[in-house]
């Protein structure tokens, strides 16, 4: 499907409505793959001229949820159309509803201005033909020609909402409220007015105080979204970024919208990971190499933790492969492990042995895995083994040589002590890593010599 000038440009008003109402109709029917190969391929004179229309335009995580919720959070990363979803979801509200009260609260004053009000996305943009919202800077209002009037408000100065009743708001970058939680309760209590009030939040995630007290909220629903869902953004900025962010804590909460929240106790943090990475082309043929095994304990539901480690030639350790594979049955775990040890030329594994050192041992041999099987117990050495680990990545004595998101989920999951709160039941691949590390850094500390390859 193609769309031509033809189709949007006319003269008089009923003409232009007519034919960009044809042209809407063929775009519902298409599928989202058929709509992006349609809107790459439109010029920018049509992108400019659609990108004034909404309806029929917006994708799926920018239309208004069913149900009756209070709060509407929409949490996603840079470019997924936060902003439009918000500005229109205001401007239709102040169509429907004549001497409506709305609350619109930023992080300042200056960034509500700048994105909420006069934004390319802001709500003088998508104002229709015929509508003329009044912007009065010194009285922060927005007057719509419905007579419906937008309060601007700032998070800095959460007192200011104290007292002010609304019967909507739309709360914007949420993420970057410093001392928002005064800015949120006054507002809570004063969204009073009328049958159903309701609050829109449009976000990027970062975990602050607000943050947490919004995810708890009662009469919550929440769009999630990444930064790639967004049809109308260019496919070359779209590839740019995920290959200079992709995978790194950056890029997981500012593209693909994921709230990354460091565990209370914790041994390793998302900060500390991310200052430990190195480009994997970086580190140069290593000197030694050792694989951590986490065998399942059960056919149900458990995964096999597989991590390559590796001793380098500046005597820093670093992770280079997570090989782990999810609910394997024993021989194909140990296929893995065989054809991990066979690339990167390893010179012994490092098993978790509560199955039993011998069964580990026999189901590798069966894979033909003839390096040497340290076996470690869990029970006796976990919580120790663990701690000086993490103690080697906060002296920068650790690199991750490339992204390795299920594994760095996981090791921000472990806690001193022993325990563990992050994803999955078991931090299957985290063990393996621990086991891989702490085995490179007690030979280093003994001063042993690089092992014989087995071949």
């Amino acid at each position: 499907m193609r769309i031509s000038d033809a189709e949007l440009a006319a003269t008089d008003p009923a003409t232009r409505q007519r034919r960009s109402d044809g042209v809407l109709a063929r775009l519902r029917r298409l599928t989202s793959g058929e709509l992006r190969r349609v809107l790459r391929d439109l010029t920018d004179a049509q992108k400019a001229e659609l990108a004034t229309r909404w309806y029929g335009f917006e994708h799926d995580g920018q239309r208004e949820p069913p149900g009756d919720w209070r709060i509407w959070l929409i949490r996603a990363g840079r470019g997924f159309g936060k902003t439009r979803a918000g500005s229109e979801w205001v401007s239709q509200i102040a169509r429907d509803r004549p001497a409506t009260l709305i609350a619109l609260v930023a992080a300042t004053h200056a960034d509500g201005v700048r994105v909420m009000i006069e934004g390319p996305s802001g709500l003088l943009a998508v104002a229709r033909r015929g509508e003329e919202p009044r912007w009065t800077n010194g009285r922060r209002e927005l007057v719509f020609s419905s007579g419906a009037v937008a309060t601007l408000y700032s998070a800095e100065a959460g007192e200011e909402l104290r007292g002010p009743e609304h019967h909507f708001a739309w709360c914007d970058e949420l993420a970057k409220w410093r001392r928002g939680e005064a800015a949120w309760d006054n507002l809570m209590m004063g969204l009073r007015l009328g049958e159903r009030p309701r609050a829109v939040v449009t976000t990027t995630p970062r975990v602050n105080a607000v943050m947490r007290k919004v995810m708890a909220a009662p009469g919550k629903v929440e769009t999630l979204g990444r930064t790639r869902d967004n049809p109308w953004l260019p496919d070359d900025f779209v590839c740019a970024m995920l290959e200079s962010y992709g995978g790194t804590r950056l890029g997981r909460q500012e593209l693909d919208g994921e709230l990354l929240e460091d565990v209370e106790g914790a041994l390793w943090t998302r900060a500390l990971v991310e200052r430990c990475r190195v480009d994997a082309d970086s580190i140069g043929k290593p000197v030694r190499v050792i694989i951590g095994v986490d065998p399942p304990a059960t056919s149900n539901g458990d995964a096999c933790g597989i991590v390559v480690a590796a001793l380098l030639r500046d005597g820093r350790l670093a992770v280079v492969e997570d090989a782990s594979v999810e609910t394997p049955p024993p021989a194909a775990w140990a296929q893995a492990v065989a054809a991990a040890a066979a690339r990167w030329g390893a010179d012994r594994i490092v098993a978790e042995s509560n199955m039993g050192g011998e069964m580990v041992e026999g189901t590798l041999r069966q894979a033909d895995c003839t390096l040497p099987v340290v076996p470690v117990h869990a029970s006796v050495g976990k919580a120790r083994r663990a701690e000086p680990v993490a103690t080697a990545y906060e002296r920068g004595q650790v690199v991750h040589a490339g992204m390795f998101a299920e594994l760095e989920d996981q090791l921000c999951g472990l806690q001193v002590g022993g325990g563990y709160a992050g994803p999955g039941r078991s931090p299957d691949r985290a063990d393996a890593c621990v086991w891989a590390l702490a085995a490179l850094l007690e030979g280093r500390r003994k001063g042993k010599a690089p092992g014989v390859r087995v071949v």
